[in-house]
């Protein structure tokens, strides 16, 4: 009798392990019988919750390393430019990283987002302009590397890179454009274009001090690269004021018909 007993017990504990009773949870059988693992069903107790199974996991493979980027376009020069903080939620594991990627001596991309993909897209755009270069033994253009870089991107539209750019420089012509680009490679050709964690507060100074958007009646005057220089360290400066993914220094590169020159601008580090 004692054997049956001690046999019938552990059966049981075998069978807690195996089934667990669904009675223990608050929720109305009905609720149970109606929901799968992992819903989340009203309580009887007022305000409460009970979540049915297992647990939730959840990843993402994506992190916004912060940083602005911008590009403003002259008569015939252009200016890219591009913060060289790393931000990764509240820290600052280093100050200077850089965004910004000369393409030819005619063209430079700057690149916000997250820094692996930043990397990585820069590589394969190294890879494909040298290509480019091998098979045609010119460089590319500008407007075929603004092409190139939409393709790029929308290649991987399913699974896409977390970069938002901005590619800047001289046409055939000699004449400065900008491009701006979403993360899958849509883009347009613009003068001023502004991209990352401080746009919304420099793409409407560019609009307004550039292109003159919202000046009725005010006499349009081409800024002269000095100018455009200044104007990008005040947008800069102020951004850095505001925004904590924005700040320590600013690389400014000046693409004119002598090719690439590169500035460095020191914002404040706190």
């Amino acid at each position: 009798v004692r054997q049956d007993a001690s046999f019938a017990s552990s059966q049981a504990a075998m069978s807690n392990l195996l089934y667990p009773r669904t009675d223990i949870f608050s929720a109305p059988s009905a609720d149970i019988a109606r929901n799968s693992p992992g819903d989340t069903v009203a309580s009887s107790q007022p305000g409460a919750t009970v979540t049915l199974g297992g647990k939730q996991v959840a990843f993402s493979p994506y992190e916004n390393n912060g940083g602005t980027v911008l590009a403003v376009a002259g008569k015939d020069f252009c200016i890219v430019a591009s913060d060289t903080r790393f931000g990764l939620g509240y820290s600052v594991p280093t100050r200077r990283v850089s965004r910004v990627l000369k393409l030819t001596d005619k063209a430079v991309i700057a690149t916000s987002g997250m820094q692996a993909d930043t990397s990585t897209l820069h590589k394969v755009l190294k890879f494909k302009l040298r290509q480019y270069e091998h098979q045609h033994a010119k460089e590319m253009t500008l407007a075929a590397i603004s092409q190139m870089l939409g393709n790029t991107l929308y290649f991987k539209r399913f699974f896409p890179y977390y970069t938002f750019n901005v590619v800047g420089g001289i046409d055939e012509d000699g004449e400065g454009f900008a491009y701006g680009y979403d993360a899958i490679g849509s883009f347009e050709r613009v003068k001023v274009v502004c991209s990352g964690t401080g746009q919304s507060m420099i793409q409407p100074v560019i609009d307004n001090q550039v292109d003159y958007k919202q000046q009725l009646g005010a006499v349009k005057m081409d800024l002269s690269l000095q100018e455009t220089v200044d104007l990008v360290k005040d947008c800069f400066t102020s951004a850095g004021e505001r925004d904590i993914y924005t700040g320590d220094f600013v690389e400014i590169c000046k693409i004119t018909k002598d090719g690439v020159e590169i500035e460095e601008f020191a914002l404040k580090k706190d």
